[in-house]
């Protein structure tokens, strides 16, 4: 029972950290995009 639980427990851990992962990386894309298309307008 208790290994059950840990391992329900490991695999919700794992899944929501490989969430927070991606939505951090792809939040990354969209500020980075933001800049350069910000930096074009200005040096344009």
């Amino acid at each position: 029972m208790v290994n059950t639980i840990l391992k329900v427990a490991a695999v919700t851990s794992l899944v929501l950290g490989g969430i927070v992962v991606a939505a951090t990386v792809f939040t990354a894309k969209q500020i980075d995009n933001a800049g350069d298309n910000l930096g074009k307008k200005i040096h344009n």
